[in-house]
């Protein structure tokens, strides 16, 4: 998922977000498939960000609720561990889209009207 993200930034204005290779998880393919319908369904830049953070919000959320089912012993380990693994790389993916937000929000700053 962290390669998707830099991807995106290697991305020119003429090829649509579909084009990144996506090798990762279905939480990654989710993502994806939410920024190629905002492309193509004439979405903005900030709802596509939008979904793509609800979506992290939900995978978070998911992850704490197996870690209580696994405390209370409903869920296996096997699982709690998967999707403490997830969260953690959905956490990565998120750091690593701000970072790369606040970097652009900064040159555009630096730059002489």
């Amino acid at each position: 998922m962290i390669s998707s993200v830099q991807n995106v930034s290697n991305l020119s204005m003429t090829r649509a977000l579909g084009a990144i290779d996506t090798e990762n998880s279905a939480s990654s393919s989710t993502a994806m498939s939410s920024a190629a319908a905002g492309a193509s369904g004439g979405l903005s830049f900030a709802s596509v960000m939008g979904n793509m953070a609800s979506e992290a919000v939900s995978s978070l959320k998911g992850a704490e609720n197996m870690s209580f089912a696994g405390i209370k012993g409903t869920a296996s380990t096997r699982e709690v561990v998967d999707s403490m693994l997830q969260a953690e790389q959905t956490l990565q993916t998120a750091i690593a889209i701000r970072d790369k937000v606040v970097s652009a929000f900064l040159e555009v700053t630096k730059m002489q009207m």
